[in-house]
């Protein structure tokens, strides 16, 4: 059997981003409501029954959100041009370390529809 348990938080962000389609309004500043979603995978432990506490994944998802939420995704460190891909690989580095058991994360923009998936060890 293999376990999966997640926690998802909201960010609220703005970024400009450089396209070949729809170019114009992703020139200037925009704004958007991404979900997100972190996942671990393995076994409970034996013990406690848990995989991890949930507290502990939720600090530690925290932390990602506050580098995101309310702020200009262009100037964030380590990020690059503002995709959705970029957020997916944003959030695993800074999460691989403290979870070392991601088995995905996933972004969406509820508002557009639109959404993606990294799965690191595919």
């Amino acid at each position: 059997m293999k376990f999966e348990l997640s926690q998802r938080f909201y960010f609220e962000a703005a970024h400009t981003l450089h396209r070949t389609i729809d170019a114009e309004g992703s020139l200037r500043i925009h704004g958007h409501t991404y979900h997100a979603e972190v996942t671990i995978a393995g076994q409970p432990d034996p013990a406690s029954g848990m995989m991890m506490d949930l507290a502990y994944l939720r600090k530690e998802v925290e932390k990602v959100r506050e580098k995101l939420d309310h702020h200009f995704l262009d100037e964030v460190k380590g990020l690059g041009p503002a995709t959705l891909e970029n957020l997916c690989v944003f959030i695993y580095n800074e999460l691989k370390t403290s979870l070392p058991h991601i088995d995905r994360i996933s972004i969406e923009r509820p508002a557009s529809g639109d959404t993606c998936c990294l799965r690191p060890n595919a």
